[in-house]
């Protein structure tokens, strides 16, 4: 993984964790859709975001797995990411 997450390490996390195909092509077209838009509950965020933790070893915001957007995840995730390197 790069040191901050792209929207194609987002969508394969997606099909790894929760078992759903985004093409991330089209998720990057449409940022601001809902992730349930994309099939992705909050289980399955938490499961993304218990996935980064365990990549970095340390804790995301506490707020990680309530963000409703795959542009919103991304931009907090790696404004964490950024501040903890």
């Amino acid at each position: 993984m790069t040191a901050q997450l792209t929207i194609e390490e987002l969508a394969a996390l997606m099909k790894k964790g929760a078992g759903i195909s985004v093409d991330p092509a089209d998720m990057a077209s449409r940022p601001d859709s809902a992730f349930e838009v994309w099939g992705l509950d909050s289980l399955g965020l938490l499961g993304i975001v218990g996935e980064l933790e365990n990549r970095h070893g340390r804790p995301l915001p506490a707020d990680a797995d309530r963000c409703k957007t795959p542009q919103e995840f991304l931009s907090l995730v790696n404004g964490a990411l950024v501040r903890g390197a």
